[in-house]
């Protein structure tokens, strides 16, 4: 199994084969195009064309049509409601235990304990936007330096990819949606997950960003602004959200900060009148103004600190919202929020693929996938995908998500109106959009410490740039992440029980096992990840020169076939797996049966 997929991916260097031979191409179902990651010329048609209809028919079709719009509309409304539900289900449940982490600057320093953080801390919050703020916010206040915090912010990045990992499994039911969804979803993973192998060993033996950054922030005259609006989406969703669920987050950045005095608060918010405290403080500062010109200052001053004072707790007027003061646990509420957020999910996500599987047909699809998939006339066609870059960081700044932007688009690949080539320049593009973040958070920071605030928030940009600078402009670079993703998206179609597993040990398992393994010493760390490493380059190596020179090689390594069939293919396991689903779910239609 592991010579096998290290065989797949060393695509990267020789472009790996979609088919391997005729017999799987008859394998394939409904497979009509020769790249089944490119978008699809044969979109199906619902219904008779426009001009052969009536004027009722018409009629009745732009009713349809608005009717489904406006459905698709709520809909993705309610999915991204249900981001905002997952994010406080996990925070509820994790969200200590990130803080505390973070709060901890022994594992801090060191450098893969950090990356390993910022990838946990990012799943459980469900939002690399406030990983990066509270990492920022950290910075902004001294606990940490910048240079620690760089690793968190990498990790971050690789995180925030499970959210539209997730949204792929909509579209398991069918194999060729399937596949191509999932290579759009992991793309994200895959340019990730490269550019911190590359980088990271960059930045602990150069500090290449960290000096980069230092030298921009010193020639730059800074400014704090307090007044930035960091959320510009949520303005949106905040008015639905907030009558479910409200969230302390100082709770969480006091742990970050070292505050253990927040350990044993809820997460959960119990007042919420701030706009009235303000405004009634404001008052009261305008009548001291007044009294100071007649009266002793000192003793107005102390008069009337204690009065605000008194009038702040009087009007301190408890949150309303269902989980407001319900005498259950921040955990029992994590976990109901959590479920609930994922029956939404799914939901809103099964019928977002009906209706754009319904709406997308005939002559809006090819006009959608025309448009998409278009390239600026020759001499220019080069620049085609950094427009799209500039388009997905656009799009993801002003919804300041980009995993909102990116599961938004997956299930477009799925469908065949996008290909996953087109994709990936966008979730570039999203990378670097979702940096304004971090950006808005740093200039609100405190004067005095802007200058680090700022400087690790540029850290967090020129990563994503350096990473575009790596693996785009070359087209043999710009096909590692890409072969990467499509090898997973063959897998996952033909054994879809994968993904799961794909998104359990890679996103939960190995960053956990790698932290645990960098907090328990150094010699430990190099002892048990040197080996690994070691067998993984072996294999790697040894796939390359059996694609290019095997004749290099003993007659022994030229292929992998001497070796137990479980290490170098998935077959075995999918067997087990089927007949593991096969002891509860005899029929062929059976969902764990047709997983596998």
């Amino acid at each position: 199994m592991i010579g096998t997929a290290i065989y797949e991916l060393t695509g990267t260097i020789k472009e790996v084969k979609v088919l391997k031979n005729t017999e799987e191409i008859d394998e394939l179902e409904n497979v009509t195009e020769k790249d089944p990651f490119a978008a699809s010329n044969n979109l199906p048609i619902n219904g008779k064309p426009w001009k052969g209809l009536k004027s009722k028919d018409k009629f009745k079709r732009v009713i349809k049509t608005f009717i489904k719009l406006a459905s698709l509309i709520g809909l993705l409304y309610l999915f991204i409601c249900s981001l905002s539900f997952l994010s406080s289900g996990f925070r509820l449940l994790g969200g200590k235990t990130a803080g505390k982490a973070f709060s901890s600057n022994n594992i801090i320093t060191n450098p893969v304990a950090g990356l390993m953080i910022g990838v946990v801390a990012t799943v459980l919050l469900q939002s690399s936007s406030t990983t990066t703020s509270i990492v920022v916010t950290m910075v902004a206040s001294d606990l940490i330096k910048v240079s620690p915090a760089i690793p968190i912010i990498m990790g971050a990045n690789i995180g925030t990819t499970v959210t539209n990992t997730i949204v792929s499994l909509s579209q398991i039911s069918d194999k060729n949606q399937f596949r191509r969804a999932f290579a759009a979803a992991t793309v994200h993973d895959a340019f990730n997950i490269i550019t911190v192998l590359v980088l990271l060993p960059v930045e602990i033996l150069s500090g290449y960003l960290f000096w980069l950054t230092k030298t921009i922030i010193s020639t730059t005259s800074l400014s704090s602004d307090k007044s930035l609006d960091q959320q510009l989406l949520t303005k949106i969703t905040d008015p639905f959200t907030n009558l479910v669920i409200q969230l302390d987050k100082n709770v969480i950045e006091g742990l970050a900060k070292g505050d253990m005095s927040f350990a044993e608060k809820s997460l959960i918010k119990k007042n919420c009148n701030k706009e009235t405290k303000h405004l009634l403080m404001f008052n009261l500062t305008q009548k001291i103004n007044n009294t100071l010109m007649i009266n002793n200052t000192q003793n107005v001053v102390k008069n009337s600190t204690e009065l605000a004072n008194n009038t702040q707790i009087k009007h301190n007027k408890p949150c309303k919202f269902v989980f407001h003061n319900t005498g259950m646990s921040d955990s029992l509420v994590g976990v109901i929020l959590l479920v609930s957020a994922l029956v939404i999910l799914c939901f809103c996500l099964v019928f977002i693929v009906k209706i754009l599987n319904s709406l997308l047909r005939g002559q809006i699809a090819n006009v959608i996938r025309k448009t998409f998939n278009a390239n600026f006339p020759k001499p220019f066609s080069f620049l085609t995908g950094y427009f799209a870059i500039l388009v997905g960081a656009g799009m993801t700044f002003l919804l300041q998500s980009s995993s909102i932007f990116t599961s938004t688009l997956t299930p477009l690949v799925g469908l065949g109106v996008l290909s996953i080539d087109r994709v990936y320049p966008l979730t570039l593009g999203s990378n670097v959009g979702t940096t304004a973040t971090g950006i808005l958070a740093a200039l609100a920071s405190p004067s005095d410490h802007l200058a680090p605030a700022l400087q690790i928030a540029l850290c967090h940009l020129f990563f994503n740039i350096s990473g575009i600078l790596l693996w785009y402009p070359l087209p043999l670079f710009r096909k590692v992440p890409l072969n990467m993703a499509k090898y997973l998206g063959n897998t996952t179609a033909e054994y879809r029980w994968f993904a799961f597993f794909y998104i359990l040990v890679f996103f939960f398992v190995i960053p956990t096992f790698v932290f645990l393994l960098s907090i328990a010493g150094r010699a430990v760390f190099i002892g048990v990840m040197v080996p690994i490493a070691s067998l993984l380059s072996f294999i790697f190596v040894v796939n390359i020169l059996q694609s290019n020179k095997p004749s290099f090689l003993p007659h022994i390594l030229r292929n992998w076939k001497w070796l137990p069939k479980m290490l170098r293919s998935l077959e075995p396991y999918d067997k087990m797996i089927t007949k593991l689903c096969g002891k509860y779910q005899r029929k062929k239609n059976d969902a764990c049966v047709e997983m596998s």
